[in-house]
């Protein structure tokens, strides 16, 4: 897994690359979260984009994630999920907790309460994905 990191508006992205799976995946993404937090930097996206993979360990790690860095004040949002890790976030019912995005400058102004913002709608993904 490769973590590049862009800051944006005062805002992380963290652009993964590569698969959150059990390991050093998932480790690394955790202590660069943990990192952030302890520099005071809070508001966070994860663009998924180049995430190939998705297992439990790493739908943990990014829940994990998101409760500490909600602890402290923050927020941590979802960028760019493929279809199959939209699937599996409905499954695990995740949707519930997860902002999530397709377009980077929605996700950037979802931090912003006076800026417009288009939510990805995910009953709409659902529903298109469903055989006529």
């Amino acid at each position: 897994m490769n973590i590049a990191q862009r800051d944006v508006e005062g805002l992380t992205i963290l652009d993964l690359d590569g698969r959150l799976v059990a390991g050093t995946d998932s480790s690394s993404l955790r202590e660069r979260v943990v990192e952030l937090a302890d520099r005071k930097r809070l508001n966070i996206i994860l663009n998924l984009k180049r995430v190939e993979f998705i297992d439990s360990t790493g739908l943990g790690t990014m829940v994990m994630c998101f409760t500490g860095i909600q602890k402290q004040g923050g927020a941590l949002k979802l960028l760019n999920l493929s279809k199959r890790h939209i699937e599996l976030l409905v499954l695990t019912k995740l949707t519930t907790i997860f902002e999530v995005f397709d377009d980077e400058q929605d996700a950037i102004n979802s931090f912003f309460p006076d800026r417009e913002v288009r939510h990805f709608d995910i009953l709409n993904f659902v529903k298109s994905q469903e055989k006529p």
